[in-house]
């Protein structure tokens, strides 16, 4: 085990110094340096400000898929939504989407495993939201009279329709889950034959997580979902944006969109703090589909995910202080290493389920 965990950190941190030398290769540094110096501070206040934004965004969300799982506070799903997206930039493993449910089930005695199961979905729902706007970009993209590389227009329909595809095949799989308890059910209890130590344990935890899939079994309330989805996603392409034209990139706002599909890639990579993964997927998009000089890109990138990471970090720092919550705390939680881990343990609060979708 402690080889295996090597490993894979030093898969990490040569995945990370790969990212990094392509993100850097032939930047002149000095230059670099002279257009973060000359960018528009009041437009990367903006843009700061914006991206903070998203989080009670977020919530009003979050708050609407937990309806079947129980009613909760505006507060404490603000609290546990920065806590947990400022561990998961620090933290491997994405920590943070394994602390939030916790805290949300510390605070407001919900379920921890049915709070698990919509930050899944909403992952679901991030992905929909995101192949949207950039379908809107898309539409109203015309290779022959813009700056853009008909091949490179051509990689990304292709690249979106997959997700596309794939987004879709992921939902009707969660509505399936959902809509048929006595599948998984089965499932569950084969497992328990097979592996005994689980006997007991394991079917009550899927009980718990197929409720918080609810919202997928009702297409009036997914689509809402859906809808309170793209709002968000707008407001961080906004963000993306004003940071864009702090650098003096000639970007137009549907651009951001564009820019958003390719930060979730470069975000994916399982890097600290998507550093290098982010970045280089900045470069790409503004460089390859803007023509942005590569020195200008390098600095956007580096900036604006400073400006993305850094103020959740801080913020999540200071509630977990608040929480009582420590860095050994929280990697023990997402090892699940604890009894109090957000798969549901009999030591969590009691479960507040709602008498029915309100």
């Amino acid at each position: 085990m402690v080889m295996r965990s090597h490993l894979r950190a030093a898969f990490i941190l040569a995945l990370t110094l790969l990212l990094l030398a392509f993100f850097l290769r032939g930047a002149d540094l000095a230059q670099v340096w002279s257009e973060m110096r000359h960018a528009s501070l009041g437009l990367l206040v903006a843009a700061m400000l914006v991206n903070l934004a998203t989080y009670p965004i977020r919530v009003v969300r979050w708050r609407y898929l937990l309806r079947p799982v129980g009613r909760v506070a505006f507060e404490p799903a603000l609290t546990a939504t920065m806590i947990g997206f400022g561990a998961s930039v620090v933290l491997p493993a994405r920590a943070g989407e394994f602390l939030r449910p916790y805290v949300l089930a510390r605070r407001e005695g919900v379920s921890g495993t049915a709070a698990f199961a919509t930050v899944v979905l909403e992952r679901v729902l991030d992905l929909l939201a995101v192949l949207l706007l950039l379908g809107v970009f898309l539409l109203g993209v015309d290779a022959q009279h813009g700056p853009f590389a008909a091949d490179a227009l051509r990689s990304v329909r292709i690249g979106g329709a997959v997700a596309a595809l794939t987004a879709l095949a992921l939902l009707v799989l969660l509505g399936v889950l959902a809509g048929h308890p006595d599948w998984l059910a089965r499932a569950t209890r084969w497992v328990e034959r097979c592996v005994p130590s689980t006997t007991g344990r394991l079917s009550p935890l899927v009980e718990r997580f197929t409720l918080g899939l609810a919202t997928v079994r009702q297409p009036g309330r997914l689509l809402v979902a859906v809808g309170l989805s793209v709002p968000l996603w707008m407001t961080i392409a906004a963000g993306i944006w004003l940071a864009a034209l702090a650098f003096n990139m000639t970007v137009p706002y549907s651009g951001s969109f564009l820019i958003v599909a390719f930060l979730v890639i470069g975000v994916a990579v399982p890097t600290p703090g998507a550093i290098g993964g982010f970045h280089a997927a900045f470069q790409v998009a503004v460089t390859s589909f803007y023509g942005v000089p590569d020195d200008r890109a390098v600095g956007g990138a580096i900036v604006l995910h400073a400006l993305s990471f850094l103020p959740i970090v801080l913020i999540g720092a200071l509630l977990m202080m608040r929480e009582g919550l420590s860095v050994r705390r929280v990697r023990e939680l997402a090892a699940g290493r604890d009894g109090d881990t957000p798969a549901g343990s009999e030591a969590m609060p009691p479960v507040r389920e709602a008498e029915g979708i309100r």
